[in-house]
């Protein structure tokens, strides 16, 4: 007897219908003889519902209450499943991230998960209960409050209950079948993958890929959950995201991401002097916005640099005001805030051993006529930072460009 946890997103319960075939395919899963614990999000549309009566009431809504707002859509949808599943001649049980002792830190609206209570789980799954757990959400652990996990909230709530329990395995069901060398619909030859690593997915997860959220790969790595990503659609056999192994590295680039949720800020002028640097992105760090591809260009004289970097851009704005009030304060030049740019970036743990790589990339894009604002990479991957407009071309053109429509 397996234990399988399985994650329904928005679309998969978006309708009664869809909540009806999703509480069928659980009642099959447990009909096969395995254990059963499932996480849903919210019906699709609800969260975005939610947030806009609050912003109907109030421009700058508190956090808490946001987070005990938005944890209702994943309550419902629970409650439901788990009512069809009864229905079914199945017994079922929907808990809420405080009843499944889902423990998280004190930040709202993107909590981290600090501890689950796996044996209350247990106790009902051991009872012949199929578990509908409630997503995206938990408990802060020293005041009880309700918190949330940001969004794709849901999928980290999976993989990180998967590893309490020791599930064998975590099963992410979502309205695409899997993980595709791009996005489908920017490139038609793309080709779903049967297998990708750890590592590459969570480099796919953080670049701008939607299908898994980069927190859950995380949990899924550190704990050796494998992750099977499929349709609940079709149920037709997915990408499976696991350990490493020597057949991956043969294959130079495994998938393409684009990211066009960035913003570029620039500083210009800043002193260059010790201790600069850490000012500037301590004050963005403190106020939880994350900074991404980062570039410093220091002036002839050698006395002041410019330093410009991304960040989400829904963080934009925020990010603009506190640069400006610190650059007065550290004597700096102007800032500047550019929208109209986007992330392109190639993922592949072969890039390890085959060098070139990285030029054939920036050649593929020169070629187009596409020019490159800004560099980043790891071992496994290269970004690069171009206009906006440009975005789905240069993902085609990366994609032909290391034959990834190929078998």
């Amino acid at each position: 007897m397996a234990l399988v946890v399985q994650k329904y997103g928005g679309t998969s319960v978006g309708s009664v219908e869809r909540i009806e075939i999703v509480a069928q395919h659980i009642k099959e899963t447990k009909d096969k003889g395995n254990n059963v614990v499932a996480i849903v999000s919210a019906m699709a549309g609800e969260t975005d519902r939610l947030i806009k009566l609050a912003k109907e009431l109030s421009n700058n809504p508190s956090e808490r209450e946001m987070d005990l707002l938005l944890s209702s859509g994943e309550r419902v949808s629970s409650s439901l499943v788990a009512i069809k599943i009864n229905e079914l001649g199945q017994k079922a049980m929907a808990m809420t991230g405080r009843q499944c002792g889902m423990v998280t830190d004190e930040v709202h609206t993107k909590a981290r998960i600090k501890s689950i209570d796996a044996d209350k789980i247990m106790n009902y799954v051991n009872d012949g209960y199929v578990v509908i757990i409630a997503g995206f959400q938990g408990i802060s652990e020293k005041t009880g409050d309700v918190t949330t996990l940001g969004r794709g909230g849901s999928d980290t709530t999976a993989v990180a209950v998967a590893a309490a329990l020791n599930a064998d395995v975590c099963e992410i069901y979502t309205d695409v079948d899997g993980i595709y060398t791009a996005d489908p619909r920017i490139v038609k030859n793309a080709r779903k993958l049967d297998r990708i690593s750890y590592s590459e997915m969570m480099e796919l997860a953080s670049l701008g890929a939607k299908v898994l959220q980069i927190r859950s790969v995380e949990f899924g790595m550190k704990y050796n959950v494998p992750i099977m990503v499929l349709s609940s659609f079709t149920f037709n056999k997915g990408t499976l995201v696991t350990k490493e192994d020597e057949n991956m590295e043969k294959i130079l680039v495994s998938g393409i991401a684009q990211d066009k949720n960035q913003a570029r800020l620039k500083i210009n002028s800043v002193k260059d002097e010790p201790g600069i640097a850490s000012k500037i992105f301590n004050t963005i760090a403190s106020n939880n916005i994350n900074v991404d591809v980062i570039v410093q260009n220091v002036s002839d004289d050698g006395r002041t640099t410019d330093i410009s970097f991304t960040v989400p851009r829904d963080d934009a704005e925020k990010a603009y005001e506190l640069l400006r009030n610190l650059a007065k304060n550290i004597d700096a030049g102007d800032v500047t805030l550019n929208k109209d740019v986007a992330k392109v970036s190639i993922v592949g743990v072969g890039m390890r051993s085959h060098p070139g790589v990285a030029a054939k990339m920036f050649d593929s894009l020169a070629n187009e006529g596409i020019n490159i604002r800004a560099i980043s990479t790891s071992e496994i991957k290269v970004s690069c930072l171009i206009d906006e407009k440009y975005t789905e071309l240069a993902v085609r053109t990366l994609h032909d460009s290391f034959n990834l429509g190929n078998e």
